[in-house]
């Protein structure tokens, strides 16, 4: 269960970032089935709203997933980032459109080890590389709709914690490298903690 308040000052520092609300602005057009604005773009917003830093600095690109398992061809894929990237190209920042029903095609390639298809693009947000990245949000009737299967702690609490559903050590040491460097008030536990 996700702490109200928590939830209310997420959503509110999500809602005032120039860089986010035109996308959420603009949701119905980006139209792509059990979609979800997720991971870098979200967190490091927060992050740098904790450290009184740019809104947009650090943040190298959008992630957009969504899950379509009736179409998981790579064209369609490009397709849609195609689209929606020229759909945003006033952001000045590039989107990364995943279809999260089609990983298991590439994965093992990529990373070495197969994985099963993903059901769903929640069940993907669940294996994303770190707790506090394993997050998403869309609009919804009620407001902002937020998947957040480890909840909102660590994100908060500028804490990075590895999620070992599915990453190696050599991939979670790699982003926290990076992220050290350009968020020196990040809590980063080491793999083995």
């Amino acid at each position: 269960m996700i702490d109200p308040h928590q939830r209310e000052d997420f959503t509110q520092t999500l809602a005032a970032s120039p860089l986010l609300s035109p996308i959420l602005a603009s949701w119905e057009h980006i139209d792509l089935p059990d979609c979800w604005l997720v991971a870098g773009v979200l967190v490091q917003t927060v992050w740098n709203r904790a450290h009184g830093f740019d809104v947009a600095f650090g943040i190298s690109d959008i992630d957009l997933v969504y899950h379509d398992a009736d179409d998981l061809s790579e064209e369609s894929e490009a397709g849609h980032s195609r689209r929606i990237n020229s759909l945003f190209a006033g952001l000045g920042l590039p989107f990364d459109v995943k279809n999260e029903a089609r990983v298991h095609l590439w994965y093992a390639a990529k990373f070495g080890d197969p994985i099963a298809p993903y059901v769903s693009a929640e069940a993907a947000i669940a294996t994303f590389p770190t707790t506090a990245g394993a997050i998403g949000i869309r609009p919804s009737a009620e407001g902002l709709e937020l998947c957040a299967p480890f909840g909102l702690d660590d994100l908060l609490g500028l804490v990075v914690r590895p999620n070992k559903r599915q990453i190696t050590q050599p991939i979670y040491e790699a982003k926290v490298a990076r992220w050290r460097r350009l968020w020196p008030r990040l809590t980063i536990l080491p793999w083995d903690a």
